[in-house]
């Protein structure tokens, strides 16, 4: 799922891990910014005060201290799998062949493509010597594009670091050209050696390393060292907390507990079982709609992104329309739910749907999945429809892929070699861990959820921002090995649910089952589910009463739009299928404010007339419950 400020990755998608070569750049970067106090403290003793070079030792001393400790962190780090920390080496080989293809039969546009290089690097050069020549007057106008890593004014006006930034933008380019001139078999193969070739650029950026980064450098000199103490102090805090893998913290952990000040909506626990708790939301209304609504949250992350606070809280919404609301709570699985596999989630779902019918007295209800959870509801309604079964009377699905024929950003991840890798860590831990998803899903935005919170954690020295939605996003949670490997090989690497067939209980389920009323919402600029390919799905299913709807923004701040915000508008469409998703784009129209409402209006038609609420008691626990509290190892 994904972030408000950038956009995080935690969220669902295919369950994969992010190449580990990233994180020995980042030991690296870190390292440099460790050594370099003494050396700067060297510096800066000749000539300071007294209390400023006392300081500086002070500081050198603490360094040394940390720096023992975080040695000792890191060798407590299990032995790595190299399956799922890089590509296999069949990718290396492909780029390898391929340029020597290039080299061989068109020698000519790489020699040209060579001198373009030269001559912006002599340019580059030439522009900083005039610079100098000219002490900072008559500046050279930077024509590069607005980047925000390189926000800070001497970027441009100081020598040294504009010579640094035009030469990695030189570099950033001519290493992308190169690899999208690159003859390849197949676009698979292309979209691969394009992703790796922009983890490269940005792992390189000059921002990365403190020598060459001037906001460090900057709050270096003014704190006399102690900026890069703290980071030093978080490095520290990081790698211990992860067991000797370095995962930047994205939020204050200490800022936040569920059930205080996120996840604060009222209700109780009224059902539980090994694999999830089923929590019914007090009554806000006198009168609720018949029909109760039950929701299936991913397992990949908590609920209670759908309850943060009250302002943007789903689950108090939904009560204030007059709904009798359930959600269920996933069980944070460990190595004994190993053999936990995707059929126990759909056995989940139908018994958390008749509870909810006996405990209503209702023969039918209304449901709503969210991205994985989605794609098992789907899974669910199309059993259900071979088996003649009409319990459900309508469903909503939040970014939802079901159709996996186009991998989007997840296609790097999703070849025999990364998932082969996968296989091998599911069978080791018996599940696959929670920081190895969250750490696959911060390499789709590193600049954002890897390279940026680490420069201000590490080299600035900032505590981590008291942000709910980060938070959330760093309360990750493990897999169980058998649903990962099923949900890798038989619905994103095969296809199966919408090419030949899902086998599943006895059925073969096939997209074309799922029959009942549907509401799909996604959104625009989701990378996780992207909207084109939800739309895809949708339009192979058999209902004949779909309706689709576009948010604006992102995976998680499209969907958690409340109306207040008026933030984020959405696009309707006609409900005709049988085009394209541009199709449907183009016959759409906008409108302002959350897409809630909305879809309010659609789910109180199918909701039935009001009866006096239903107050869920005691229960077992309060909401959230307990499950929610189990934080992944």
């Amino acid at each position: 799922m994904e972030s408000a400020a950038p956009e995080p990755a935690a969220g669902d998608a295919p369950a994969v891990a992010a190449p580990q070569v990233h994180l020995h750049q980042a030991a690296s970067t870190v390292a440099d910014s460790t050594r370099a106090p003494e050396a700067m403290a060297e510096a800066m003793a000749r000539g300071t005060s007294p209390s400023t070079a006392k300081k500086l030792a002070e500081n050198i001393e603490r360094i040394e201290a940390l720096g023992q400790r975080l040695m000792a962190a890191l060798a407590s780090r299990p032995l790595p799998n190299h399956g799922i920390e890089a590509p296999g080496p069949e990718l290396f080989m492909t780029a390898a062949t391929a340029w020597m293809k290039t080299l061989s039969e068109q020698p000519g546009r790489v020699l040209e493509n060579q001198v373009n290089y030269w001559g912006e690097t002599l340019k580059n050069y030439a522009n900083v010597q005039m610079m100098l020549a000219r002490r900072q007057a008559g500046i050279p106008e930077d024509d590069a594009p607005a980047d925000k890593r390189f926000a800070n004014p001497l970027w441009q006006s100081h020598p040294y670091f504009n010579f640094i930034k035009r030469q990695y933008l030189t570099n950033a380019k001519a290493l992308k050209d190169a690899a999208q001139g690159l003859q390849v078999p197949d676009d698979t193969a292309r979209r691969r050696i394009t992703w790796l070739t922009n983890q490269i650029v940005d792992m390189m950026a000059p921002t990365n390393f403190l020598a060459t980064n001037p906001d460090a450098l900057e709050r270096a000199i003014e704190t006399e060292g102690e900026s890069l103490v703290k980071g030093l102090e978080n490095l520290v805090r990081d790698v211990e907390m992860n067991g000797g893998d370095i995962v930047v913290s994205l939020a204050d952990r200490e800022a936040f507990s569920v059930g205080e000040n996120v996840g604060t909506s009222e209700g109780s626990v009224v059902h539980r079982t090994p694999l999830y708790e089923l929590i019914q939301y007090k009554p806000a209304t006198d009168q609720v709609h018949q029909m109760p609504l039950l929701i299936f949250p991913p397992w990949i992350n908590k609920f209670y992104i759908l309850d943060l606070k009250p302002q943007n809280s789903l689950i108090k919404w939904l009560v204030e329309q007059g709904h009798t609301l359930f959600v269920v709570s996933w069980k944070n699985p460990d190595a004994g739910y190993a053999d936990v596999g995707l059929e126990d989630y759909v056995a989940a779902y139908l018994d958390a749907m008749d509870k909810v019918r006996a405990l209503t007295a209702q023969p039918r209800l209304n449901v709503v999945g969210y991205c994985i959870g989605g794609t098992v509801l789907s899974l669910t309604l199309a059993l259900l429809k071979q088996r003649n079964d009409d319990r459900v009377n309508s469903a909503t699905l939040f970014t939802t892929l079901t159709d996996f024929s186009d991998q989007g950003e997840f296609v790097s991840f999703l070849q025999d070699d990364i998932v082969s890798g996968i296989a091998d860590e599911v069978s080791r831990h018996g599940l696959l861990r929670a920081k190895l998803m969250s750490r696959t899903m911060s390499f789709l935005r590193p600049n954002d959820l890897v390279w940026g919170p680490a420069i201000r954690s590490y080299m600035m020295g900032e505590t981590p921002p008291a942000f709910d939605l980060l938070f959330w996003n760093g309360d990750s949670t493990n897999l169980p090995g058998k649903m990962v490997m099923q949900y890798l090989r038989k619905l994103c690497q095969q296809n199966a649910f919408v090419e030949g067939g899902f086998e599943m209980m006895g059925h073969t389920l096939h997209i074309s089952d799922v029959t009942v009323p549907l509401c799909a919402i996604t959104c625009e600029t989701d990378h996780i589910a992207p909207w084109k390919d939800s739309w895809r799905g949708v339009s192979l299913m058999g209902s004949t009463d779909k309706t689709f709807i576009l948010s604006e923004s992102g995976h998680i701040a499209g969907i958690v739009n409340p109306p207040s915000k008026k933030k984020y508008g959405h696009y309707m469409g006609s409900r005709d299928f049988s085009k394209d998703h541009q199709a449907w784009r183009e016959s759409s129209s906008f409108a302002e404010g959350s897409w809630w409402p909305r879809w309010g209006e659609w789910l109180a038609e199918r909701a039935g007339p009001m009866v006096p609420a239903r107050d869920p008691g005691p229960g077992l626990a309060p909401a959230p419950g307990t499950y929610v509290h189990e934080r992944a190892a």
